[in-house]
């Protein structure tokens, strides 16, 4: 069983121009071993914690908002510092703005996330060890299979907020 993480948990870029709080824990956390976030991030993976983007507070600074493609084709709009351009947090197509991932190594206590599942573990790195006893998927997966029964609550709700949106 996991420890639950003292929430809010604060985080920002490394010249500190922005800082941002979350203020919940994260709907799910991601550890992406795509192509596409290893191009990315630099690294092996991408570590995602995905929550609802009304629960990240900024504390300081503005963020810019540059639109980077995606393996789906359908983009993302990657959360910046216009300063150090640091990748704070992206908003996907498919959520679209209401729905953040933020990205965890941008937390100051980045080890109160660890990851929930492994996805597009297809094109992991070969060095990279799979931890024991977390789900890893070869592609992505169906949240009903995987999320908590209050991230799927949280996730139900989004939905039928965007609904009504669009309905008005």
């Amino acid at each position: 069983m996991k420890l639950q993480p003292p929430y809010p948990l604060e985080g920002g870029c490394t010249c500190r121009a922005v800082r941002y709080r979350m203020t919940t824990r994260p709907l799910f956390v991601h550890c992406c071993h795509c192509r596409w976030c290893q191009r990315e991030s630099g690294s092996a993976f991408a570590l995602n914690a995905m929550i609802e983007a009304d629960r990240i507070e900024r504390l300081q600074g503005e963020v810019e908002l540059v639109d980077t493609p995606s393996l789906s084709g359908k983009g993302q709009k990657i959360a910046r510092c216009p300063q150090c351009r640091v990748a704070l947090w992206s908003h996907y197509a498919g959520s679209g703005e209401a729905v953040s991932f933020v990205r965890v190594g941008t937390l100051d206590m980045p080890d109160h996330l660890p990851p929930d599942i492994h996805i597009f573990t297809m094109s992991k790195q070969p060095w990279v060890q799979l931890p024991e006893g977390v789900p890893a998927v070869h592609e992505y997966y169906r949240s009903a299979e995987y999320w908590p029964a209050e991230s799927l609550e949280r996730g139900r709700a989004l939905k039928a907020a965007r609904a009504a949106a669009a309905g008005t």
